[in-house]
């Protein structure tokens, strides 16, 4: 599995999952780390450190797969490109030591890869006699093609519970209403869009700042400043880099709305973060959102490339009090009935019981034939 360094959803969820109390104190297990990148800047990257690093997945890997010799191999593989690819040989030393293999998908891209012949083909063989876990329903029609909906099993992502006080909204009823946005500034998290969105907000004449956290990505520091200025946003924008700890979460207390314009996620942590955090959430109907968000009441789902609309969205919640609280109060308890770390674990738990169960029941079958 990928946990931190880099910091990102994905990495996130494999520190809880190794981390886990419930799940190491049932299941005899070993963690190797897939990430070989350091840095969100470094993927897709060819650094002679990254192949270093990845000889040594290699290493480790085929270490624990004889001396450890699993029941159950668990891997969040990458869905397509190189990172497929360097994640599909692991799979395949797994596959020849025999094992059950099960798939933690945080991401998606196999149904837009599978027309290449290469690609289709080495599918084919990773899936085959696969479990795969995803993080919605609505992310099936992805590997629909090589894994049958019986071998598939639904796990929604959780983030850990935090005192009280720590998200207790510090909402200014006087002053420009505050919009946030907290990922890294990648094209596809929709940073663009959402500025594009802030310059239609000024030129509407309606009172607000929009903060931008996070580490950057395909887009810069400087590239980010430059746009500001070519939009005249400068005076409504800014981005503050990187936030941990409380620092992050002042920057969600000190917010009235979450924006995260997103063109390509499964199931981003961010948004349970900010309704963790009572705030009302307008993002996209992408990957797995559906499930997070209920649109009109817990926040807005807006179309994807309509930044009229994602501007008319966030008009009418930064405008409206009542509006925002109300979505805010049902963000929380959405939740907290459905998105809480101890949720989470205890769906995985209950996947891993019966996967390990099923694996036992097929091997001594095999034995008695």
């Amino acid at each position: 599995m990928h946990y931190p360094p880099p910091v990102h959803g994905a990495a996130m969820v494999g520190k809880y999952i190794k981390d886990s109390a419930l799940i190491n104190a049932d299941f005899k297990t070993k963690y190797i780390n897939l990430g070989i990148s350091q840095k969100v800047g470094e993927s897709g990257k060819r650094k002679w450190r990254k192949i270093v690093r990845y000889l040594n997945v290699i290493v480790a890997s085929f270490k624990q797969l004889f001396l450890f010799n699993p029941n159950l191999v668990y891997i969040t593989l990458t869905s397509s490109g190189m990172g497929f690819y360097k994640d599909a040989f692991i799979v395949l030393l797994a596959k020849l030591f025999g094992k059950k293999v099960v798939f933690h998908f945080h991401n998606k891209g196999v149904r837009k890869a599978q027309g290449r012949f290469f690609d289709d083909w080495l599918y084919r063989i990773i899936f085959k006699d696969s479990e795969v876990i995803l993080l919605s329903l609505h992310l099936y029609p992805d590997v629909e093609k090589y894994v049958s909906i019986e071998n598939i099993h639904i796990c929604q992502n959780g983030i850990p519970e935090m005192a009280p006080e720590t998200v207790i909204p510090e909402t200014q009823l006087n002053g420009p209403a505050q919009i946030l946005f907290l990922s890294n500034l990648l094209k596809s998290k929709g940073v663009f869009e959402l500025l594009e969105a802030c310059q239609i907000l000024k030129e509407r004449g309606i009172p607000f700042h929009c903060t931008f956290i996070g580490d950057t990505g395909d887009i810069d520091a400087e590239l980010f400043k430059y746009t500001l200025q070519e939009m005249n946003v400068q005076d409504r924008v800014a981005y503050v880099g990187c936030k941990y700890g409380e620092d992050k979460n002042r920057a969600y207390r000190e917010a009235d709305v979450f924006v995260l314009y997103t063109h390509d996620d499964c199931f981003p942590l961010v948004l349970l973060e900010a309704m963790q955090h009572s705030l009302p959430v307008i993002t996209t109907a992408e990957g797995g959102i559906p499930d997070i968000v209920e649109d009109g009441k817990s926040g807005y789902l807006v179309s994807k490339n309509n930044v009229s609309e994602l501007a008319q969205k966030l008009e009418e919640v930064i405008t409206n009090r009542t509006l925002q609280q109300s979505m805010g109060a049902n963000a929380r308890l959405r939740y907290e009935s459905r998105y809480t770390l101890q949720a989470f674990e205890d769906r995985l738990y209950e996947i891993l019981c019966q996967l390990v169960s099923k694996n036992e029941e097929h091997v001594s079958s095999v034995k008695k034939v």
